[in-house]
């Protein structure tokens, strides 16, 4: 056999020298590989791969009935996918915009109680129908051959043969004549991305905007409102009572502002003896009423058990203990802040009101409480 002979692992075939790197290299010059065409570079890269193709199944014959038929059923799917993705973003991105308010209210059976599952069902039914349109695309639309191939080391004569393999791949997919199929996988593809980027958005947005860790919805002016929404006169409680009130506002008493609840507190005139005010808050309070924070400053469990005989308000998680009359400060258990006190005052009309927001932040201590403050 002559040097010339073009086969595969010879060390012929090279007319000029040059900087060649041996193997195929060797046999085919830049400018042969560049007169062959795609199909040629295709089976040649194949040879000197060794691989060996086993079998092959044909596809169906292109513009033949059966290729519509089986574009057409990937074309739905994909297209299935991408509206299921749209849907997604929709309820996601819609709600409280065009959409009702998705916030959980207990017990809801509207729009609030289908949020959740209506994303899931609208994201689980995109990568279903894209799992369904990949299995269809690939068992009706892509040629199917068995071929066994060794591996060996890459070179210049690899790098344009497979280049050529990349592209027959790209070509036998398709894609390039069926418009509607590429387009619909382009519209999936964005809608894919932006559905499953869109929900990051929550992660990296700042919880605490609007400091709303060290406010609540008290503000001056604003009644005091029993759960079923009445307005409290001084005289409304025996002395020794205790009451849970709530700012007016539109759904005040609800979790969206579990931080608002109040424990409004009559004192008996002798607690009124031994009353002992913190240093700034000597004005807090309204005769012998007095307004507290009812979420426990150790773990935010509502305290709502009061024991008049001993001045004390209780938490039923762990035990935590504080007198109303020394400024509702912990007298036992795990707490060790005391509970913030709500100004109060009585409006033009006789009915409390709050002089202000809570001066310090309700609820568990934190590590950064001063930043709040």
């Amino acid at each position: 056999m002559s040097t010339t002979d073009h086969r595969p692992g010879s060390t012929g075939g090279a007319d000029v020298p040059g900087p060649l790197h041996g193997g195929p290299d060797d046999d085919y010059t830049p400018q042969q590989l560049a007169a062959m065409d795609r199909t040629e570079l295709d089976r040649l890269g194949a040879r000197y791969d060794a691989v060996e193709v086993l079998h092959v199944d044909p596809v169906p014959e292109p513009g033949s009935p059966l290729e519509r038929k089986a574009a057409r059923q990937v074309t739905l799917w994909f297209a299935i996918a991408a509206l299921s993705a749209v849907a997604f973003l929709v309820v996601y991105a819609g709600s409280n915009w065009f959409l009702p308010d998705w916030s959980w209210e207990p017990g809801d059976s509207g729009w609030s109680a289908l949020f959740t599952p209506l994303l899931g069902a609208t994201m689980g039914l995109s990568l279903l129908a894209i799992g369904v349109g990949l299995v269809l695309y690939v068992k009706k639309l892509l040629p199917h051959e068995t071929a066994v191939q060794d591996k060996h080391d890459g070179s210049h004569f690899d790098r344009v043969t497979t280049g050529a393999t990349l592209v027959g791949a790209w070509h036998n997919s398709g894609l390039p004549r069926r418009k509607l199929l590429g387009g619909t996988l382009a519209f999936m593809g964005a809608a894919m991305g932006v559905m499953l980027i869109a929900p990051l958005g929550g992660l990296i947005k700042n919880p605490n905007k609007g400091n709303p860790l060290g406010t609540t919805p008290w503000a001056d002016g604003l009644r005091l409102l029993r759960d079923d929404g009445t307005p409290v006169r001084p005289g409304d409680q025996v002395p020794g009572s205790l009451e849970t009130v709530f700012p007016a506002i539109p759904g005040g008493n609800s979790v969206h502002h579990s931080d608002a609840a109040v424990m409004l507190i009559r004192l008996r005139p002798d607690q009124m003896e031994t009353l002992v005010t913190p240093a700034g808050q000597e004005d807090f309070g309204y005769g012998d009423y007095l307004a507290y924070s009812k979420i426990c400053t150790h773990a935010g469990c509502p305290v709502s058990l009061y024991e008049q005989e001993t001045s004390r308000i209780l938490c039923p998680c762990h035990q935590s203990q504080f007198d109303v009359t020394q400024g509702a400060r912990p007298v036992f258990g795990p707490a060790t802040r005391s509970l913030p006190q709500l100004p109060i005052r009585v409006d033009e009309e006789g009915y409390f009101v709050a002089r202000s927001d809570f001066r310090e932040p309700v609820g568990p201590s934190f590590w950064n409480m001063g930043r709040l403050n």
